[in-house]
Order: structure tokens, then sequence, then C-alpha cells
């Protein structure tokens, strides 16, 4: 039973629509940051694509915890690391390696985000 359990709470997270919007995300992220300087690579290009994939990765694992509880905390893990990534934007923005096109796009959907993470978290 548990396996059955197990199986079912992993098609769950792929059905949530906040992960989906946070996969996207990550892609834009990608695309966005593949012409960032090479002396960024091990810097800011991916500090940002870490705290990307962070978001719908707590999102999937906290929806196979065993309580509401905990994963309201993953949620707020994810929650937190749509914030990391927005500074990290902001910085490349600031100095010149992200334009203001793409860090209003991306930022927008950072928000959309952030207001799924916490609507889903109001529902737990």
């Amino acid at each position: 039973m548990s396996n059955l359990k197990k199986n079912k709470t992993v098609k769950k997270f792929k059905d949530l629509n906040v992960w989906k919007k946070a996969i996207d995300l990550v892609k834009a992220v990608y695309s966005a940051t593949n012409d960032f300087p090479e002396e960024e690579k091990f810097g800011l290009t991916s500090q940002i694509r870490r705290s990307a994939v962070s978001i719908p990765s707590n999102i999937a694992e906290g929806s196979g915890r065993d309580s509401d509880k905990e994963f309201n905390h993953f949620l707020n893990i994810a929650r937190g690391s749509t914030f990391e990534l927005e500074t990290q934007l902001i910085i490349s923005g600031e100095i010149g390696i992200l334009n203001s096109d793409e860090l209003n796009q991306l930022s927008e959907k950072i928000d959309e985000i952030q207001r799924m993470i916490t609507n889903l978290q109001k529902k737990l």
C-alpha cells in the first residue's frame, strides 16, 4: 500500500500548475543566462540556475512528504528561492549582463509563482 501512495504522490506534483510554471521559469532562466559572460559561468550564472532549479525541486519534494506541514515547509523553501532568484537577476541587470526586457519578463514569471505558492499554502 505504501508504494501505491508513493506512486500517486509522484504524479500529484506533476499535476500542480505551480510546478509546471516553475519548470517553465527554469527553461526561461537557462535561455536568459546562455549569453552571460564566460567569466560568470561559475558565478552568477551558476547561482541563478541553481536558484531557479530549486523552486520546482522543492515543490516536488514537499508534495512527496507525509504531511501538509512538511509540504508547507518545502513550499516555504521554494518561495524563498524565488526571492533569491529575483535578487540575483536584479544584480545581473544592475551590472549590465541582463537586459531590462528579460529581467521584466522573468520577474513577472517569478511574481506569478510566488502568488501561486502562497495560494497553495493557504489551501493546505
